[in-house]
């Protein structure tokens, strides 16, 4: 299956197959920067049409021939919720969720997309937790537009952190998926592979880059390699670019403890055991330990990889990009149930 993920500045594409032992192995991979508009931001067809041109080229220099795909959709632009029934069948959480879903989505059921996913069923609370996933129709379209003017199959369509618990997370226990991008910060809450709480916070690298350009009297594209080459580090440039991005990266250390907060008192959850960081952010200098003590909770970063097959030099090869195929492989992951 291909895996494509749509970034509002690159476009990631992942080919995976399965060998006879069961085990994923990448046969083609491909990422371009673009200087586009993201599809939900596209006002006409050429402008989604200057997209679908940019994938068909990838899709040729890196010899795909395959024309199903699963594609990602913004988490900010995408409303997820766990809803609690008394204990129901499969077919009454269908039922329940169809009549009841609006309540729960802030817009209208007849514009949405909505998709459900049972979590859990606890015979102790007679309670079923049911994960609820609704976007827009008219943004969906615009992503399966893209798809399909670049002469592909659109098979599913799901959000970005659902596809990065699947290539990221453990199979069992409770951790924070931290997706940092360039205009957002992407959380979940993951239990057993599965997402079980969102938030989107509107403070990512760009965010950033404009604090160390502003902290440090320097050009925005200055800040950009500062941040890259020096980050979180006490030790270098006396420590300015820390200082710089610290009051920045408060703001989303503070949303993240309130979202654990949350997910423990409200879903009465267990303390999540460690946090799992990608995205181009990710890879800046000192972030693991900053994040570690800043949240107490062990800080990782993520490596896509693991789930795969590589052989040593295509490891070698793509280990400069495992911050940013973690989407696109996770969609490429994805198996109909």
């Amino acid at each position: 299956m291909v895996g494509i993920d749509i970034g509002t500045k690159s476009i990631k594409i992942i080919e995976l197959a399965k060998s006879s032992n069961d085990a994923w192995q990448i046969k083609s991979s491909g990422a371009v920067g673009y200087s586009g508009v993201a599809p939900d931001k596209a006002q006409d067809d050429k402008e989604l049409a200057q997209i679908a041109d940019v994938i068909k080229k990838i899709f040729i220099q890196i010899g795909i021939t395959a024309k199903d795909v699963n594609l990602a959709l913004p988490e900010s632009l995408v409303f997820t919720r766990v809803i609690k029934f008394p204990l129901l069948s499969d077919e009454e959480v269908g039922a329940a969720v169809k009549w009841e879903a609006e309540q729960y989505i802030p817009i209208p059921a007849s514009e949405a997309v909505i998709q459900y996913t049972v979590l859990e069923r606890n015979e102790s609370t007679s309670q079923t937790s049911v994960l609820l996933v609704a976007a827009p129709k008219a943004i969906v379209e615009k992503y399966v537009k893209v798809v399909r003017l670049a002469g592909l199959t659109p098979v599913s369509a799901e959000t970005e952190l659902a596809a990065l618990a699947r290539s990221l997370s453990t199979k069992t226990g409770v951790s924070v998926l931290l997706d940092l991008g360039s205009s957002a910060t992407d959380m979940s809450i993951v239990k057993d592979s599965n997402v079980v709480f969102t938030r989107s916070i509107p403070v990512a690298g760009e965010a950033f880059t404009r604090a160390v350009s502003q902290g440090l009297n320097i050009t925005p594209l200055q800040a950009e390699e500062y941040k890259k080459t020096y980050g979180l580090l006490d030790n270098q440039l006396e420590g300015k670019v820390k200082t710089a991005l610290t009051p920045v990266f408060r703001m989303v250390i503070d949303e993240i403890k309130k979202a654990i907060s949350f997910y423990q008192s409200d879903e009465k959850g267990e303390t999540p055991t460690a946090v799992i960081i990608t995205g181009g952010a990710s890879v800046m200098p000192g972030i693991v330990p900053f994040l570690t003590d800043a949240l107490g909770i062990e800080t990782v970063v993520g490596d896509p990889y693991a789930k795969l097959t590589l052989d040593p030099e295509t490891a070698k090869s793509l280990a400069p990009y495992a911050s940013i195929y973690g989407t696109a492989i996770g969609l490429a992951m994805r198996e109909e149930k």
